[in-house]
């Protein structure tokens, strides 16, 4: 097969077109350059994206004996990544914009340049698995990202190869070094790789602007304090608000509620930050196929997040997920992922949805007690 090779510059991309090369596929290296202005993205090893990872890419491909060519996809990354993250936390929500990245750039722009090209697959160093067309955790579920590669329609997986999906980063590690690939001690990447100062709320400020509301009590609906504006919270945030001390029982406070239209957030304890039933939109499921019935499952709500046992319904065009035991933190705007488990082959990716509404009363409860 002819395969295109995402390089971040990173020791798993790498090391992704290294094991394509090996199998026998015609593989050509591409860096993607998602900055108008290269300077302004974080360098080092913090971020993904910056000059020093389009020189390490390219030193891979040297290496590897293939053709590397640099795409410009600046003006895209901002449109679609950039300006729907600040667009979304103005509405009180809280995108990942990796996730937006796969969906929109990787697999999208990306993978229909490529299929232009006649290339029949794009290759990436995501740790996740395909089997015969079903994605999969990976095997090392400490870097697993099948999450963000949920948003991925059948037609996507389909022209998609995950060559490090089926290996533990350590030996990732050591077969970087065994091909010598200087890249193979390189830290990994963190944080958000358009932020280059890694002070989110500056960013978001500085293009939202000041926004005045309240953090309130969300019992009382005492004022506790004043804020600049919802940009600079998210659900279940506890550090940062503002307001002096812990609750009246002592206990530490957190966000349990976001108003954009209002500019109010409301904090309250743990217990309120409980989720019973989530509601998600724009589903996308893996296998193509809507289920017709509820479907038990696990939910996962954020990347590096815990999972719960659901049930799941498909509803219009999103989906209703009710849950066996509460969640927390589960915030709108990210992405509620469901996973089906299988002991023998590693659980499943069943399909995602954004999640639009949350409700700490459980349908399911609700439901055996009639």
């Amino acid at each position: 097969m002819r395969v295109l090779a995402a390089m971040s510059g990173g020791v798993d991309s790498a090391v992704a077109a290294a094991r394509a090369v090996a199998a026998g596929h015609d593989v050509v290296g591409v860096h993607l350059a998602l900055s108008t202005d290269p300077g302004t993205l974080r360098t080092g090893a913090r971020g993904c994206c910056s000059k020093e990872d389009a020189g390490d890419a390219r030193r891979a491909a040297d290496v590897l004996g293939i053709p590397f060519y640099v795409w410009d996809f600046a003006d895209r990354f901002k449109e679609d990544v950039i300006d729907d993250f600040v667009e979304s936390y103005a509405a009180g929500e809280t995108p990942n914009p990796c996730l937006r990245c796969n969906e929109k750039i990787k697999f999208s722009a990306l993978a229909d340049r490529a299929l232009a090209l006649g290339f029949d697959a794009v290759a990436t160093g995501h740790y996740a698995r395909l089997e015969d067309g079903e994605l999969r955790r990976a095997v090392d579920h400490d870097k697993d990202q099948s999450y963000v590669l949920a948003v991925l329609t059948p037609e996507q997986l389909a022209h998609a190869m995950f060559p490090v999906g089926d290996t533990p980063k350590e030996s990732i590690r050591a077969e970087a070094a065994e091909r010598g690939l200087a890249v193979a001690n390189k830290p990994d990447s963190h944080d958000i790789c358009f932020i280059p100062s890694g002070d989110t709320r500056a960013f978001l400020g500085a293009r939202i602007g000041v926004r005045p509301g309240a953090v309130v009590d969300g019992g009382t609906g005492e004022v506790l304090a004043e804020h600049d504006g919802v940009h600079g919270f998210t659900i279940g945030q506890r550090k940062g608000l503002g307001i002096a001390g812990p609750g009246p029982d002592g206990s530490p406070r957190y966000v349990t509620g976001i108003d954009p239209e209002s500019g109010t957030v409301s904090v309250g304890s743990a217990r309120d930050l409980e989720v019973w039933t989530v509601s998600a939109e724009r589903a996308v499921w893996t296998s193509g196929d809507v289920p017709t019935e509820p479907v038990e499952c696990v939910v996962q709500v954020r990347a590096h997040g815990g999972t719960a046992p659901a049930v799941a319904v498909a509803v219009d065009d999103g989906i209703r997920i009710d849950l066996r035991e509460p969640l927390t933190g589960v915030a709108k705007g990210q992405a509620a992922v469901l996973y089906l488990l299988d002991a023998e082959r590693g659980d499943r990716v069943l399909g995602s949805g954004t999640i639009s509404g949350t409700s700490a009363r459980s349908a399911l409860s609700a439901a055996n007690a009639l």
